[in-house]
């Protein structure tokens, strides 16, 4: 019964509108509660990653066309969790790379799902505009995914001043710096140093200010054509 009432909670994230708010919640409160306190316990954050790769299998299932494409596009989901858990126990430099391809390709899935909710025909509502705000709240999570492993696998590629908390990690750090990157505030404690890093940076903050202004001149036309049609309907 319990099994039952979590898959019809994760499949309502996605089969109406009203779940994008839902998904707004869960990435709040991880992005700023769980992660700044508690990602310093490695199988805690992995408890996490599990619970978002079923999020999107709900959603790869909901918004595929065929039982064969859901079947194909739950297979990168699977794999990041996967490999999420050998890099808790094995940290060689292949199964990073691999774990940082399928984290990558697991956000972008989700990105591409969630937009895909947010610009489906019909009237635009509140819901759609909290969604737009979702993919914002997953940018920044993976642009600190990518600053993350860059800082760890090129020596010096940022000077980071880190705070003397317990609760203090890098992913915490990094996700921080992602957010300041991505609203182009910029407050100086973590400066990209390696031309690479910098130029990733350039490319978060020109997303930054790029995603708002396209998405939302899309929703205003969107909520334009459908007001034009309810008036020729009249």
């Amino acid at each position: 019964m319990a099994r039952q009432k979590k898959i019809r909670f994760l499949n309502h994230l996605w089969d109406k509108e009203s779940g994008l708010s839902g998904m707004f919640v869960l990435l709040f409160a991880m992005h700023f509660v769980l992660v700044p306190l508690f990602s310093s316990y490695s199988s805690f954050m992995v408890i996490i990653n599990i619970f978002w790769m079923l999020v999107l299998v709900a959603g790869i299932i909901s918004l595929s066309k065929s039982n064969k494409q859901a079947f194909l596009y739950s297979i990168i989901p699977f794999l990041f969790t996967i490999f999420g858990w050998i890099t808790v126990f094995e940290r060689t430099p292949f199964v990073q790379f691999v774990d940082i391809f399928f984290t990558i390709a697991t956000f972008v899935l989700l990105i591409v799902l969630v937009l895909k909710k947010v610009l489906e025909p019909g009237p635009i509502t509140g819901y759609r505009v909290i969604g737009s705000i979702v993919v914002y709240f997953i940018l920044a999570n993976l642009w600190s995914v990518i600053y993350l492993f860059i800082y760890e696998h090129i020596p010096g590629s940022f000077s980071i001043t880190l705070p003397s908390f317990e609760s203090n990690t890098l992913q915490a750090n990094f996700l921080y710096f992602s957010y300041i990157t991505i609203t182009t505030t910029g407050f100086g404690e973590i400066v990209p140093l390696h031309p690479f890093a910098r130029a990733l940076v350039e490319v978060e903050a020109i997303i930054g200010v790029l995603y708002p202004v396209i998405l939302i001149g899309r929703l205003v036309s969107d909520a334009n054509e459908n007001k034009a049609q309810k008036k020729q309907k009249q």
